[in-house]
């Protein structure tokens, strides 16, 4: 294992699992360790990350990551720095809010704390527009790209094949042209080059989509939402659609597919489904439309996208 001592000195063996007696209810009650836990767990569920592959990558028995995750124990710098690596993340980003080490940043957010979502949207589209950002953010009339959104099993592919042949648009599915930039399947970035590497060709497949395509209908994977550059990108350049649905009609249609992807071999494979739902479903949510595919035939789901994007981009029916 990676890691020795806890960062105060307390922990008892090489991942600090039992601090002194006389500590423990004292760091497990600590704000600051639970909200370090929820971070770990929400960053991991965001990056569709089960706890056994993370313990597996970071070299942390799973024991102690769960005890992290639950803001109980201390915990080492050493081990922080592994599950950053294994999570693809800064530090910063696990540990805090990098944004508190700039005097502007600090002042920004000032003015924008509890705020309500409709005034941050109105904010993020007005900085957009100060920066030049093509389309202020997605907001602007006449986006005919159309790109769907939403956690595997929501009916991207199908339903964006359709949409696709009713509109005349070209369809692109994201994940072929990020297999393309790569030279290799999407297992296999994963495996060779891991994470980073995979998230770099996607927003370069997406980029050189956007240029392509003045009009097109895009299935995104489901895990574009997890780079907030690449989410940008697809927000400024796309009319976007969230394809909703249930955790366990998700799970239904994965299994349907003959695919696991990302709970493979994992007990707990449900669970870890709602976490992802529930960690991404917030940058889902900043799609501009939404459709609940749950419960309805693939006809009744299709019919509700295609009256929806007719109106959005001004098609007639």
């Amino acid at each position: 294992m990676h890691a020795s001592a806890s960062a105060t000195g307390t922990a008892k063996g090489a991942h600090g699992e039992t601090p002194p007696k006389g500590m423990r209810s004292e760091t497990e009650r600590n704000p600051v360790l639970q909200a370090l836990g929820e971070r770990v767990r929400g960053l991991r569920a965001r990056k569709g990350v089960s706890r056994k592959a993370l313990s597996r990558m970071a070299g942390v028995s799973e024991r102690h990551l769960a005890n992290l995750e639950l803001g109980e124990g201390n915990v080492s710098f050493l081990v922080l720095l592994h599950i950053a690596g294994a999570l693809q993340c800064s530090m910063a980003e696990l540990v805090g809010d990098f944004t508190t080490a700039s005097p502007e940043w600090l002042l920004i957010r000032s003015l924008l704390e509890g705020r309500d979502e409709a005034t941050l949207h109105r904010m993020r589209v007005l900085i957009a527009e100060s920066l030049d950002t093509a389309a202020a953010a997605g907001d602007l009339d006449g986006n005919t790209r159309v790109a769907l959104v939403g956690l595997r099993g929501a009916g991207k592919s199908t339903l964006g094949a359709m949409l696709a042949e009713d509109l005349g648009f070209p369809f692109v599915e994201l994940s072929r042209e990020i297999e393309k930039f790569a030279g290799c399947s999407i297992e296999e970035i994963q495996a060779l080059y891991g994470g980073i590497a995979y998230r770099r060709y996607e927003r370069r497949a997406l980029e050189e989509s956007i240029q392509l395509y003045p009009e097109a209908v895009i299935a995104t994977p489901g895990g574009i939402v997890s780079d907030s550059g690449t989410l940008n990108l697809l927000l400024t350049h796309c009319t976007t659609v969230w394809l909703r649905a249930r955790p366990e009609e998700h799970m239904a249609r994965v299994i349907a597919q003959g695919d696991l992807r990302p709970m493979a071999g994992n007990d707990e494979a449900m669970e870890d489904l709602r976490g992802i739902l529930s960690s991404r479903e917030p940058f889902y949510a900043r799609a501009q439309y939404r459709v609940d595919t749950s419960d309805v035939p693939v006809g009744t789901a299709l019919a509700r996208l295609q009256s929806l994007v007719r109106r959005a981009l001004e098609i007639p029916g």
